[in-house]
């Protein structure tokens, strides 16, 4: 027999490869679905071979990284602007892909040691921070931008230039958010895995902590599936499937997390000036599309469709049923009011969370000879900022809520099963 024992041939290889694996296999699958939705987007029309740039450049967006956008033409013309967004489709796909991956070796564990799960991490993370500088420098180009027909076109003529438009990715804070955001997903793998292992000293926490983890994890995949099935009903009976599909490839998390906080009590400040921006429901259009900075809630969107009234039913659908698949994982000592305050916490950090990836801040303006922002059909503002106290207090009463009304069928469940 050979002379390992059981225990030695229980312990997983997650070595160097299987760290590249884990990297490669998460940049591929968030490059595919960035590359779908950019294409049903028009994206690859694109001139100069510029695609793959501005692939690399959702790619960065969708882990956090920061792209600026800026242009010249000779000191005559100049755009100035910014980026901050996450394409939360191409985020949270290799959000699973990388946590799927990073606690695959360690399955059929009970126990892991924290050196152990320390230098699992450090291994992916030290391959995502070289994949982290290449994306970063990849992911800038420059466009030459037409001035449009009439004035503004004959003054470039009269002067003999011809603005370009750029964008870069700002490497260090790439970098440095980047690895926050392999971090923060690292963790919330160990949280959200019920049989994931843990070091010894954490065994305690898995009680309180990943019942609720595993339930927001549910919240959150239910809302998009639901949201995604809402849209392809969209494209079916009113037709324009290519922009359906790049929303759903690139933003579906967006709407559907924000369409959970909304329905939840939540508000939201917003603005859509000018050409920005893929194609978003028309009633979120008809309210952003104002002069001043528009409130995003239930009483706003209802002034212009009654149908959003159903929102905070599908919130206390879903809410009871990730309540009941909480308590459900908890041990049967674990009471109802304590299943209340754990679902509350969790829900609130978990509306946390969506707020801060959530927001967009984008702009785009292009002067000639000091006349700022001139329509040129690439101007415009897109801007998506949550009142943190509106969706942070009504989280934590529906948490409570929701909490121990899904408790108490776990618990008569319990009864009958013995």
């Amino acid at each position: 027999m050979d002379s390992r024992t059981l225990s030695d041939l229980a312990v997983p290889r997650h070595g160097w490869a299987q760290a590249l694996v884990t990297v490669l296999g998460g940049l591929i699958a968030m490059g595919l679905v960035a590359a779908l939705g950019l294409g049903a987007a028009g994206a690859t029309g694109l001139p100069d071979g510029s695609f793959p740039r501005v692939l690399a450049a959702t790619v960065v967006t969708a882990v956090g990284g920061s792209v600026d956008l800026s242009g010249d033409a000779s000191g005559l013309a100049g755009a100035e602007g910014g980026l901050t967004v996450m394409p939360l489709s191409v985020t949270l796909t290799g959000a699973l892909f990388i946590g799927w991956s990073f606690l695959r070796p360690l399955r059929h564990r009970a126990v892991a040691g924290a050196p152990e799960l320390a230098g699992w991490a450090a291994r992916i993370a030290a391959l995502w921070l070289v994949a982290l500088v290449c994306l970063a420098f990849t992911a800038r180009h420059t466009f030459e931008i037409s001035l449009g027909k009439g004035a503004l076109d004959d003054l470039g003529d009269l002067f003999g230039f011809s603005p370009e438009i750029g964008f870069a990715a700002d490497v260090p804070v790439t970098v440095l958010v980047g690895l926050l955001w392999l971090a923060g997903v690292l963790v919330l793998a160990l949280l959200v895995s019920p049989g994931a292992p843990l070091p010894g000293r954490l065994l305690r926490f898995q009680t309180t902590v990943r019942p609720a983890a595993h339930a927001m994890l549910h919240l959150l995949l239910a809302s998009v599936v639901i949201g995604g099935v809402i849209a392809l009903a969209v494209a079916a009976t009113r037709g324009r499937p290519a922009e359906t599909f790049a929303v759903l490839l690139l933003g579906l998390p967006n709407l559907a997390w924000l369409a959970l906080t909304i329905g939840l009590g939540a508000t939201w400040d917003g603005r859509v000036e000018g050409s920005f921006g893929l194609p978003v429901p028309h009633v979120l259009d008809e309210v952003l599309r104002n002069e001043d900075v528009s409130a995003l809630n239930l009483s706003t969107l209802a002034e212009h469709d009654g149908r959003v009234w159903w929102l905070p039913v599908a919130d206390a659908v879903l809410l009871l049923a990730v309540a009941f698949v909480m308590a459900a994982l908890s041990p049967a000592r674990v009471r109802a009011w304590q299943h209340a305050v754990h679902l509350a916490v969790a829900l609130a950090l978990t509306v946390l969370m969506i707020c801060l990836v959530g927001r967009i801040s984008a702009r785009l303006g292009l002067s000639v000879l000091g006349i700022g922002d001139l329509d040129t059909g690439l101007s415009g503002q897109v801007l998506l900022q949550p009142r943190l106290p509106t969706a942070l207090g009504p989280a934590l009463l529906w948490g409570l809520v929701a909490g121990f009304a899904g408790a108490l069928p776990a618990r008569r469940m319990r009864r009958r099963t013995g």
